[in-house]
């Protein structure tokens, strides 16, 4: 990987998940991207992500970030509104791989008519809140006291969460 390398994106595939679980592993050892102590499996994540909104980042073949959606809720009234998440492996950051991803997820979730997109984000995580942010995402407000972490040396600690959302300019209008 170089820093003038063009960095691109597309699907995610199962072939990809030994990396995206490593790059998922990177940001629980921060214990600023996430109130899980572990990855979940392939599978688990297969069931509860959906798939048109999956991508990857990539430079010729290393995968260099990842994000997902998942639907906040069955009811109907909810279609259009998804959860993601956003992770970029440490050795990429400062190359713009974020805002591609973020790019690939909000065309595609505009294309499909999604009308919010929605995330957590401790408030410790001030890069990932300036990313939010320049991707048009607003911060409602913080969630105090909202989890309590289990592992590491935050074991035990009640965390806040700041909620995150972009609203379409288009769907849902």
């Amino acid at each position: 990987m170089t820093d003038d390398t063009p960095v691109s994106i597309r699907p995610m595939t199962a072939a990809d998940w030994p990396t995206v679980e490593a790059i998922y592993r990177e940001g629980i050892a921060t214990g600023n991207a996430t109130f899980e102590a572990e990855p979940p499996t392939w599978e688990a994540f297969d069931d509860g992500k959906l798939p048109e909104y999956r991508f990857v980042a990539v430079d010729g073949d290393e995968v260099l970030g990842w994000v997902a959606v998942s639907p906040t809720s069955a009811r109907p009234v909810y279609r259009g509104v998804v959860e993601h998440s956003v992770y970029v492996a440490a050795a990429a950051r400062g190359r713009g791989v974020g805002h591609l991803l973020l790019d690939a997820l909000i065309a595609s979730t505009e294309a499909a008519g999604i009308w919010t997109i929605q995330s957590g984000i401790f408030p410790e995580n001030t890069a990932s809140r300036a990313l939010h942010a320049r991707h048009g995402f607003r911060e409602l407000g913080t969630r105090e006291r909202i989890g309590l972490m289990t592992f590491g040396p935050w074991a035990g600690q009640w965390r806040d969460n700041v909620l995150v959302e972009r609203r379409s300019p288009h769907a849902g209008s």
